[in-house]
C-alpha cells in the first residue's frame, strides 16, 4: 500500500499524519521493525515488584532516571508504605528531593498509598492480573496521582496486559514521525493504541526501543536525524530534512 507513496518525491508525499489509520498502523509496525534492528529484543518480563514499578513512576515525571532511583531508595528508608503515609508530608518531599516537583509528588505518593490501603486492605496489586483491562486502568486511574502513562507502565510491565504506556520520548518519536497527529501525551495513548496489535511482547517491546530512541537519537532539541533509522518515513524529516526543531510540548499528569 505505501510502496508507490514512497516512489514520489518528499515534497508531494502525503504526510503520514493525514493518512487512514490503517496506513499508520502499518507504519508503526514498520517502525517496530526498524527499532527492533537497532536496539534489539527485549524480554517482557517484570523490572521491579509492582508498588514499586506504581510509586518509581509517579517519581519519575519530568525527572532523570538516576534522581528517579535515588528519590525511590531514600523515600523507602522512612520504612514500609504504612510508615510512609503517617510521616509527615514534609519529610516525604525531603526524602525524595532528588525528583522534581517533591512538594506535589510527596503528598500525591501518600493519598495513593491511603488509597491502596483503604481499598485493598493492603499494598498488594495482583488482583489487577485478571481484572478486565479497562476496570484495571480505572483502578489505577483513579487513585490520586496516577495518570495513564504510570497505569499502563504497571498493567504492561508487571501483570502483561495488553496497553501501551506513552512517555514523553515515545509520543515525541510517534508525533514526529506521523503515526498521530500532534496532541497530548493523555490523548495519544488512547490513538496509538487503537492502532497497535494487542500483543503485550509486542507492545513492550516497542515502548522500550521508542523511547530508547528518543533518548539516543530522536532528542528534544537537535534531533541527530542523519543517524535515525525512520528517517526515510519520518514526517518531521520531510519537512525540516536534518534541521528538525525542538519539540514543544507541554507538561501533563504522567
Amino acid at each position: 500500500m505505501t510502496e508507490p507513496l514512497l516512489g514520489l518525491p518528499e515534497g508531494e508525499r502525503p504526510l503520514n499524519a493525514a493518512r487512514p489509520e490503517s496506513e499508520r498502523a502499518e507504519l508503526l509496525r514498520w517502525m517496530f521493525d526498524r527499532v527492533h534492528e537497532e536496539y534489539g529484543d527485549r524480554t517482557h518480563e517484570p523490572r521491579r515488584e509492582p508498588m514499586h514499578e506504581l510509586i518509581s513512576t509517579i517519581l519519575s515525571q519530568r525527572t532523570t532516571a538516576r534522581d528517579e532511583d535515588a528519590a525511590y531508595g531514600e523515600l523507602r528508608q522512612l520504612g514500609d508504605w504504612d510508615a510512609i503515609i503517617e510521616t509527615p508530608t514534609e519529610l516525604v518531599a525531603h526524602a525524595i528531593r532528588r525528583s522534581n516537583y517533591p512538594e506535589s509528588k510527596a503528598p500525591r505518593i501518600q493519598a495513593t498509598l491511603r488509597a491502596i490501603r483503604e481499598q485493598r486492605g493492603g499494598y498488594d496489586l495482583d488482583f489487577l492480573a485478571e481484572m478486565p483491562v479497562k476496570d484495571a486502568m480505572k483502578w489505577l486511574t483513579d487513585l490520586p496521582g496516577v495518570g495513564l502513562k504510570t497505569a499502563s507502565l504497571v498493567l504492561l510491565f508487571n501483570y502483561a496486559r495488553p496497553v501501551f504506556p506513552v512517555d514523553t520520548h515515545v509520543h515525541r518519536v510517534s508525533t514526529r514521525v506521523g503515526a498521530i497527529p500532534r496532541m497530548g501525551e493523555q490523548a495519544a495513548h488512547r490513538a496509538l493504541l487503537r492502532l497497535l496489535p494487542p500483543d503485550p511482547p509486542f507492545l513492550y517491546e516497542l515502548h522500550l526501543n521508542l523511547l530508547r530512541h528518543g533518548q539516543r537519537v530522536c532528542t528534544w532539541t537537535r534531533p541527530r536525524c542523519p543517524a535515525c533509522v525512520l528517517r526515510e518515513r519520518c514526517d518531521a524529516h520531510a519537512i525540516y530534512g536534518n534541521n528538525v526543531p525542538s519539540f514543544g510540548e507541554k507538561p501533563g499528569k504522567g
